[in-house]
């Protein structure tokens, strides 16, 4: 085909994955007016097609989807215009479809099943006939198909795969001192500083932190050291000292979300089925064109296997409202139906989080808590059905 014609869809996913399968030389979207001047979104899909390395032209035609008689004359319009056209129906409202029906005639028509990943003939369309859909995401992509773009992140994660084995050794300490965890985190915060070049921790054993006071917590600190994270450690009668390993490990001991998240982006990795994971995925909701005044999101964890990304939220602490319609938003909106959304916690599951439990089961959140955070368990539940 030379032009392919797409029904707008508020699923991303839908508006992009027939141009990557089938490289068109035009992709002509049947959109909402809204749509077509959001130079935003515009500049976003044509961004994701360069990178994902699938030229092509896009051309934005406006009508309103609810509208079967307008979108009927728009597609008329161009059938008469374009030559080798096919036409997408996977996307689009009912009175868009119903108008796709009535122009088709001859024109080769395809769909595609979610459940199935799986591309289908409507009529005329042999070359889309049961074909598997071989495309595969990463979290870049996932953002830009929906008008967003991915910012750099708190860590670097081009160089995390290098760090695993300190992962499960500081997650090993934290299995053993956790409910102290962020008291300790806020003390260590206390007498250490994020730019000392020597990497210095210093000071009295009992200091003000977390407002309160907060004693350090020897046993800890010792653990700390048996695994190699920090190196120095003296005690005195009132003081304490030591030296971080490296500027990486100072980051994870001054930052009392970093040791859950770095367990779920470890097992992410162990889980053996993503595409891609990042950690500290930002998000920025205006795409490449509004870096000035940028509304963005912070999202710990993002996994993509093939076409579903996974949305993850960790939490050293109890599960509130505000958090699960925080990720509900997130996922819909750069994720869109067939997506998971999943919240992390390392709060020990209790019969008073009943209510927490099932709001999370009615938006379609996942919970993970305590008792599945070990490295094979947690992987178990990435994967997922």
């Amino acid at each position: 085909m030379k032009t392919l014609i797409e029904l707008y869809d508020e699923r991303p996913i839908d508006n992009v994955l027939a141009t990557e399968m089938f490289h068109p030389e035009e992709t002509v979207f049947i959109c909402p007016e809204e749509v077509a001047r959001d130079r935003g979104l515009r500049a976003s899909l044509a961004r994701y097609f360069e990178v994902r390395g699938c030229p092509v032209r896009l051309t934005f035609v406006p009508v309103s989807l609810l509208d079967a008689a307008k979108v009927e004359r728009k597609l008329q319009q161009i059938l008469e215009e374009r030559e080798d056209c096919a036409l997408d129906i996977s996307g689009g409202t009912d009175a868009a479809l119903f108008a796709a029906g009535a122009v088709c005639g001859d024109t080769p028509a395809f769909t595609y099943s979610r459940k199935r990943n799986t591309f289908f003939e409507i009529s005329n369309a042999p070359f889309a006939r049961s074909l598997p859909c071989t495309v595969r995401l990463d979290t870049q992509a996932c953002f830009l198909m929906a008008g967003g773009d991915l910012l750099p992140g708190r860590e670097d994660n081009n160089r995390l795969r290098d760090e695993l084995k300190r992962i499960d050794r500081l997650f090993g300490v934290y299995s053993g001192f956790r409910r102290g965890w962020n008291r300790q985190i806020s003390y260590i915060q206390r007498i250490s500083s994020a730019s000392d070049p020597e990497l210095r921790a210093e000071g009295p054993k009992t200091a003000k932190a977390d407002n309160s006071l907060v004693t350090a917590d020897e046993a800890m600190l010792r653990a700390l050291e048996e695994a190699e994270l920090i190196h120095g450690l003296r005690f005195s009668e009132d003081s304490v000292a030591f030296r971080f390993a490296d500027s990486t490990v100072r980051f994870w001991l001054r930052d009392m979300g970093s040791v859950l998240e770095l367990q779920v982006y470890r097992a992410c990795l162990a889980a053996g089925c993503f595409d891609d994971v990042v950690l500290s995925a930002v998000v920025n909701w205006q795409g490449s064109e509004g870096l000035r005044d940028a509304v963005t999101n912070e999202i710990d964890v993002v996994a993509v296997k093939g076409i579903q990304p996974l949305f993850i939220s960790c939490k050293t602490c109890e599960i509130k409202t505000e958090a699960l319609n925080e990720l509900a938003i997130l996922r819909d909106r750069f994720g869109g139906k067939g997506s998971r959304a999943m919240i992390v916690t390392s709060a020990a599951g209790t019969k008073d989080r009943a209510v927490m439990r099932r709001r999370a089961a009615e938006m379609e959140i996942e919970v993970v808590e305590w008792s599945d955070l070990a490295l094979e368990r947690l992987a178990e539940r990435l994967k997922g059905r």
